[in-house]
């Protein structure tokens, strides 16, 4: 895979659009000044998440005895898992707010943005040689940003597209990562056998 394509794949699985109106509904819990600076926090520990699975994912792979082959096939059941999710969504899947607290790490960097998946991709590459880890992290970066931009105006994205076109973003992002989970699956099959 190039850079492009990992941090395309790495956006669909971020799902942003589909996250949109859980971080709404989890930071109207949140004073309306403080909701874009917990938002830009949430978003950038995610990133050090990301950015700590690129660099420490092949150490963890050694650590637990896993070969690519099956992260890659385990990743791909896990994948193609959630995009079932993005394409037929049940009503119990949504996040309430904790009308309490702020919220902090938990559920909007880890697992909304760095999740499973997410990580489980991440460790794809991660027993990739060295000078690949730069063209990953540049690519998570990419991702990254465009999750950024997209829920840092989510406000603005859930009045311009509506509902029903949030939900038909998020299935169409569904559909891709179907396919992209289906493809990491024979990609672990044929590497396994052959």
């Amino acid at each position: 895979m190039d850079l492009f394509s990992i941090a395309v794949t790495l956006f669909l699985i971020m799902d942003p659009f589909g996250n949109i109106p859980i971080f709404l509904s989890v930071l109207e819990s949140v004073p309306p000044e403080r909701r874009q600076r917990v938002l830009v926090r949430e978003l950038i520990l995610a990133l050090v998440i990301i950015v700590v699975f690129i660099f420490g994912g092949k150490y963890v792979m050694s650590i637990l005895g896993l070969r690519q082959e099956s992260v890659s096939i385990a990743g791909a059941i896990i994948l193609f898992l959630i995009a079932l999710r993005m394409v037929f969504p049940s009503k119990d899947t949504k996040t309430t707010p904790d009308p309490d607290s702020e919220p902090l790490l938990v559920p909007l960097a880890v697992p909304l943005i760095a999740g499973p998946s997410v990580l489980a991709f991440l460790l794809l590459f991660a027993s990739a040689p060295e000078g690949a880890h730069l063209i990953l992290l540049a690519a998570a970066g990419l991702a990254w940003v465009g999750t950024f931009l997209v829920l840092f105006f989510s406000t603005y994205l859930a009045r311009f597209l509506g509902r029903r076109g949030l939900i038909a973003v998020e299935r169409l992002m569904g559909m891709v990562l179907v396919a992209l989970a289906v493809q990491l699956f024979l990609d672990g099959l044929s590497a396994y056998a052959g």
